[in-house]
């Protein structure tokens, strides 16, 4: 066990910035599995924005001020630092005033964060109603930031408008969001007292009349002044680029890159395919594997109860051989989300660990069956060795960090490119000697090489691949057609949410490069020494950092 750390002042800095924070943006405190603030919502009009904005100043002054006594102290520094200030110039650059897009903005957060909050008691269902009770002032409060934006000729493009209007319509149905989860409200025995319910109730349909109100304003007010661009320009995408990395790249070497790496992909790919189906293509291999009734599941129970014991394999197998994985952290939930937008995704435990470590499928509409072979990489990405193994142990590593560094430091492209590595990983170990397992762990990666391609081709105006123009919508859709083996409903999704969310894409796949980049050069500088499993839980207990403050702490 090692000896517990001595809190310093950067460390008491770190740990007051997560205490503002959570009570600045209670969602996030929500997240993070502080209670306190649980039954309100943040302040999301500009007002709010700049009573952020001056706290970030604030706390930056400290960091500025204050001398670190040790590595740990120059790693906390150093990323928090760089985490306030892009964080400014994301202000200055009005990006909150069209913060608005189909996967990741306060649209889909005030939301979203009815998913975490607990649901055991009577009293957790007050805290919920108490909240949704607040749900119309945390609307009103964004609609008149975004109203702010048109002012300032700050708006998001007009698909993303769009796409989110059907998205907050769906809520605010009769049959939709809102309405199921008050008539399916309910502690864990027993059920609701008739007042609470009726209140439940009534608060519910407050926050459908309040996403209403934000279809409303979205259709009349934003959506005839919104942008006809899909793309952010280079100025814009290159603060997204450094948000989600953590590292500043070249955009342009990148871009070559990634269309080098997808050549890669393909022609792997291609190899496995043969592998299969003597003679097959890529294209032929897929579609036999999808004839196999085998490597099949039939509905989204089908799906959860696959989720969870290849997940709990996993953790069993890898903590008895190649990871030390601590009791708390042996514990991860696999879920079905309760929305249908699509996408997988993790949340991480509370602080405590009180809520475990959960993976999320939100399945779409319509969809009902699904490709064990194609989906086995993603249990490894989401779970262990990915994102569960890397996220817990950091929360798990209260010895040596503070708050901020365990539970909220840290960025997709290390957090992401982590998972990507993991994959990898897996298939060295052994975990896809399947052939069609290979090809579907292929068919993710190729995806995430080809959204590098994408990404940077359509926000920066690239020459078209194929030399017909730049880069736009309609073509991202169709070249991704050409590279992912999945329904057009979800391809539809993705690119919408590449066009709306620049930056984030790409962190994964560069993540990815970066992470082995910096462990070849770590294997390189220890030589004969070098052991990876000693590399792993070096750069797993730094915890959650930009990618530039990784490479410096690991090779100095």
């Amino acid at each position: 066990m090692t000896e517990q750390r001595t809190p310093t002042e950067i460390d008491k800095i770190a740990d007051a910035w997560v205490d503002t924070l959570a009570e600045q943006i209670p969602t996030l405190g929500t997240y993070l599995g502080r209670t306190e603030y649980n039954d309100r919502y943040g302040d999301y009009s500009p007002a709010g924005l700049e009573a952020l904005a001056v706290e970030t100043r604030s706390t930056l002054a400290q960091l500025n001020a204050a001398t670190p006594v040790d590595a740990i102290d120059e790693v906390t520094k150093t990323d928090l630092s760089a985490t306030l200030e892009l964080q400014l110039e994301l202000d200055e650059a009005k990006w909150p005033l069209r913060d608005l897009n189909v996967i990741a903005s306060p649209a889909q957060e005030i939301r979203n964060i009815l998913d975490l909050m607990p649901m055991a008691t009577n009293d957790d269902w007050a805290t919920i109603s108490t909240r949704l009770s607040n749900l119309g002032g945390a609307i009103d409060g964004y609609i008149e930031t975004l109203r702010e934006g048109i002012s300032q000729g700050s708006v998001p493009a007009r698909r993303q408008v769009r796409e989110v209007i059907t998205q907050v319509e769906r809520y605010a149905a009769d049959n939709g969001y809102f309405a199921e989860f008050a008539a399916e409200a309910a502690p864990a025995e027993g059920e609701l007292p008739a007042t609470l319910s009726r209140e439940l109730t009534a608060n519910a349909n407050a926050a459908r009349a309040a996403y209403g109100k934000l279809a409303t304003f979205l259709a009349d007010e934003l959506a005839p002044v919104a942008g006809d661009a899909d793309a952010v320009g280079r100025e814009l995408y290159s603060l997204h680029s450094r948000s989600f990395l953590g590292a500043t790249i070249d955009l342009d070497e990148t871009y070559e890159w990634g269309i080098d790496e997808l050549r890669r992909m393909v022609a792997e790919q291609t190899a496995i395919a043969n592998e299969i189906k003597a003679g097959a293509s890529v294209e032929e291999a897929v579609a036999f594997l999808e004839q196999d009734d085998k490597r099949k599941l039939h509905g989204t129970k089908a799906l959860q109860e696959w989720m969870q014991a290849t997940s709990d394999k996993a953790i069993a197998d890898l903590g008895a051989t190649h990871f030390d994985i601590p009791a708390p952290i042996r514990e991860l939930e696999c879920m079905i989300a309760p929305t249908k937008e699509g996408g997988i995704y993790y949340t991480g435990p509370t602080d405590d660990f009180s809520r475990p470590g959960r993976m999320w499928w939100s399945v779409p509409e319509g969809v009902d069956t699904f490709d064990t072979w194609r989906e086995l990489t993603t249990v490894y990405h989401e779970g262990v060795p990915g994102h569960h193994l890397q996220i817990a142990q950091a929360t798990y590593n209260r010895a040596e960090l503070n708050s901020w560094r365990r539970v909220l430091a840290g960025t997709s492209g290390h957090a992401e490119g982590w998972a990507l590595y993991a994959e990898r990983l897996m298939e060295e170990l052994g975990y896809l000697s399947d052939p069609a397992d290979r090809l579907g762990m292929l068919d993710g990666q190729r995806m995430r090489a080809a959204r590098v391609v994408l990404d940077i081709g359509v926000h920066l105006g690239k020459p078209r691949l194929d030399g017909s123009g730049v880069w736009d919508a309609d073509y991202a859709l169709e070249f991704m057609r050409k590279n992912v083996n999945m329904s057009d409903q979800f391809v539809q999704f993705e690119v919408n949410r590449y066009l709306g969310w620049p930056g984030q894409a790409p962190s994964y796949k560069v993540g990815q490069r970066i992470w082995e980049n910096v462990r070849d050069e770590y294997a390189a500088k220890q030589g004969a020494d070098f052991s990876i499993k000693e590399f792993h839980k070096r750069a797993l207990d730094i915890g959650g950092v930009g990618l530039d403050t990784l490479k410096k702490a690991l090779l100095g």
